[in-house]
């Protein structure tokens, strides 16, 4: 009997961002990109539900190793809010669950919207990929069951709103900290002006400094050196001795400087991450080409 055998493994590293079409997960990215670059080592630093668009970065190969500096950088946003209308999962793709008589004066909208701005607490929407118990939220929802959940802190560092020409429907852009809920924001707000609200034409204009002009089709997206994960970090170069060093995960010595470090050779490929502790470079993430 012939042995099932697995396809080689291409590979190639690096960093893609994509401009995420409406329709698809996030996962059905990764799996596209899979078939693309001939790899099964493919991540994503950060879900898009399926109806939103926008940026999302992903890595290739060693390139998966570095998205936990990525997942938690803030996010930007922009949406339209349509107030009024209360749907099952706070955006266009639900169900109409109640509908408000309001009226609204730009003025009181963007009055309201400051409120939220600066640290918070959230409470998940059951919509939600947060697991409780072992299962996700949107799968209670789907289920038809609700659960209680735990607020949790998010910072808005702004949340700007303006008057569309549709009656009861703002435009919004919104900067937050990682694991903020738009859709949520808008719910939260329509509550706070006497109505419901949600959100259509959900789109993530910026990662981090991963912005939107930058971000390609699944199919043509550029790819990028696996150092760009680390865009913004300071960098160290060292020397080939060093470099062994590092391939071990040993020290390297005294810290130039607090905080974390991409450690570079002398062709400027990024072999680790390391942090200062108590005035010693200690490895964070070393990597394996």
């Amino acid at each position: 009997m012939a042995r099932n055998r697995r396809r080689a493994d291409s590979g190639i590293s690096g960093c893609v961002i994509i401009d995420k079409p409406a329709g698809c997960t996030s996962h059905d990215v990764v799996d596209q990109l899979r078939r693309r670059f001939g790899t099964r080592k493919v991540g994503h630093a950060g879900t898009l539900d399926p109806d939103a668009t926008g940026v999302l970065v992903l890595g290739i190969g060693v390139g998966t190793k570095l998205l936990q500096f990525v997942t938690g950088v803030d996010k930007t946003y922009t949406t339209e809010i349509v107030f009024g209308v209360e749907t099952s999962t706070l955006d266009s793709s639900g169900e109409v669950t109640a509908r408000h008589d309001i009226e609204l004066q730009p003025g009181d909208v963007g009055a309201a919207a400051e409120q939220f701005v600066g640290p918070i607490e959230q409470i998940p929407p059951m919509v939600s990929a947060i697991k409780v118990d072992g299962k996700r939220l949107h799968e209670l929802a789907r289920e038809g069951k609700e659960v209680e959940r735990e607020p949790r802190p998010v910072t808005v560092h702004r949340y700007e709103v303006e008057p569309t020409d549709e009656p009861l429907v703002y435009r919004a852009e919104i900067e937050c900290s990682s694991g903020t809920y738009v859709r949520s924001l808008a719910a939260d707000l329509g509550t706070a002006l006497g109505g419901g609200a949600h959100v259509r034409n959900l789109r993530r204009s910026a990662v981090g400094s991963f912005l939107l002009a930058e971000a390609g089709g699944i199919d043509e997206a550029e790819l990028l050196a696996v150092g760009e994960l680390l865009r913004g970090m300071p960098t160290l170069d060292i020397d080939a001795e060093q470099a062994i060093r590092v391939g071990y995960g040993q020290t390297l010595g005294p810290s130039p400087q607090k905080g974390r470090l991409a450690i570079r050779d002398d062709s400027g490929t990024v072999l680790a991450v390391y942090e200062d502790r108590e005035g010693e470079l200690w490895p964070v993430k070393v990597l394996q080409y």
